[in-house]
């Protein structure tokens, strides 16, 4: 069972006794990057901390699973990364059982910053019961074809809205899209060279979660959208995935059409 916890950017995930709180894209670090440009902007961990530490004291999980980017620098570390990544997790480690991190794009480098106690999964992922949890900048395995549902972080997902005047603003939002069974298997089974063996593909539905930093850009997904765009990553690029008739919804619930719908709208302005 997955349920979104409104008005936040972050599910819960509950399978047999497992209850797991699930978050990605924290990009910790992106304000000093910023900086260095002569852009100067709040630092952002404190409040990605509180904000964490309220929802676990809410829904008490035994487990917290981040889909990826941890950190901002990409092959490396920055200085100030090397205190405040250590400084989150040893403070996060007090308040849930487990915490477990699927490697991102951004997290090179990241095993000496994180105490020995927080568990790093490789970049293909983890399953916790019928749920696939990917990054989502690389190819998953073969096994995920038995989970239903598929979770995703790394797109940071927002949706660009234009008013009458002209005026622009962008929105986190969760987008919820269907999935070719077959079309997924026969992506997948190509990719790695190998036969699905004794796997009935299963996966119906993927979940892109957008990032727990809010103070983060995004990727306006009813603007130009490309299923050829390397940013989208090679599984939304796969075409197993129905991405023009996806679901988008703010992270209040509010449920505001498909991304079709809303690119023809843009149009009309």
């Amino acid at each position: 069972m997955i349920r979104p916890l409104i008005p936040h950017p972050a599910a819960l995930i509950k399978s047999g006794e497992t209850c797991a709180l699930a978050i990605a894209d924290l990009h910790i670090g992106w304000e000093v990057a910023l900086s260095e440009k002569g852009i100067h902007v709040p630092a952002q961990t404190l409040k990605l901390l509180r904000r964490l530490k309220a929802l676990i004291s809410t829904h008490k999980p035994n487990k917290l699973i981040i889909l990826g980017d941890v950190k901002h620098t990409i092959a490396t570390a920055e200085l100030s990364e090397w205190h405040d990544v250590p400084d989150f997790f040893n403070e996060i480690r007090l308040h849930v059982k487990e915490v477990e991190v699927i490697r991102g794009n951004h997290d090179g480098n990241l095993e000496p910053l994180l105490p020995e106690d927080v568990k790093l999964l490789p970049s293909t992922g983890t399953i916790i019961g019928n749920v696939g949890l990917i990054h989502g900048h690389r190819w998953p395995p073969l096994s995920l074809l038995k989970c239903k549902t598929i979770m995703m972080g790394h797109i940071h997902p927002t949706i660009a809205l234009r008013d009458p005047a002209g005026f622009r603003i962008t929105r986190q939002i969760w987008v919820k899209a269907k999935c070719s069974p077959d079309k997924l298997a026969s992506a997948l089974t190509k990719k790695h060279e190998a036969d699905i063996l004794d796997i009935k593909p299963k996966t119906c539905q993927i979940f892109i979660m957008p990032s727990f930093n809010d103070f983060l850009g995004g990727k306006p997904l009813n603007e130009e959208l490309d299923e050829e765009e390397e940013a989208l990553g090679p599984l939304l690029r796969s075409g197993a995935f129905d991405l023009e008739n996806a679901e988008a919804y703010l992270l209040d619930g509010t449920f505001l059409g498909t991304l079709k719908q809303l690119q023809i709208r843009k149009a009309l302005y």
